[in-house]
């Protein structure tokens, strides 16, 4: 993301991506690792220079991957609120949004063609190889996620809601767990897009956290 950081400053224009074959320092929310060895994934960035950014759009881009993704390779994907791209209940794509000066850089990492992840990423996460049991091509993945994100990135915050609750098991009905710290089922998602939460308590309002199911 540090390289389309510098382009955005330098004034490239709404859309420009960057495509890097390996990170060696790939990040997600919250400062987690993201693995990205040189063995199949696609990781870029994309500079989006939008008239009114809000909270809503690493949920649109979201969709644009998923979209991309189950039509690129014939796969039925979930989201996970608020910025992850599941098959079979792994992790498959994360979406990463950072502010810069007049633009939006979006970090996208998708697992393509990996075979193996380290042991203590072997049960969360996965590819569409080890899915699907075939290899994929990254460009053309890569140019239908372009087209998608750049396309779901215009759409309004009513249409980014409406449609990422009815692509999502997670906004509604599922009992999850937030950082560890709280409990209780999904309710929906209040008009920015924050995630409803129905503890035994009443009705919480999930700004930001990982959430997993219980």
């Amino acid at each position: 993301m540090k390289d389309a950081t510098a382009l955005a400053a330098l004034g490239e224009p709404h859309g420009t991506v960057v495509v890097a074959e390996t990170q060696t320092a790939g990040i997600g929310r919250h400062g987690h690792s993201w693995h990205s060895g040189p063995d199949g994934g696609l990781y870029m960035s994309m500079i989006l220079r939008l008239p009114a950014p809000g909270p809503t759009v690493t949920m649109a881009l979201g969709l644009a991957v998923q979209r991309a993704v189950d039509e690129n390779a014939g796969v039925s994907t979930d989201l996970r609120w608020p910025n992850d791209v599941m098959l079979n209940d792994r992790k498959l794509a994360g979406i990463m949004v950072q502010a810069a000066d007049t633009a939006l850089i979006a970090g996208i990492g998708v697992n393509v063609n990996q075979q193996r992840f380290p042991p203590d990423l072997a049960s969360i996460a996965t590819s569409l190889r080890i899915e699907t049991g075939r290899e994929h091509s990254k460009d053309a993945l890569l140019e239908r996620i372009v087209a998608e994100s750049l396309r779901y990135a215009r759409l309004g915050k009513h249409q980014i809601l409406r449609r990422f609750e009815e692509r999502s098991s997670y906004v509604r009905g599922k009992a999850v767990e937030v950082d560890g710290r709280i409990r209780g089922v999904t309710a929906g998602l209040d008009p920015d897009g924050f995630l409803l939460l129905q503890t035994s308590a009443g009705i919480e309002k999930i700004v930001a956290g990982g959430v997993r199911p219980v």
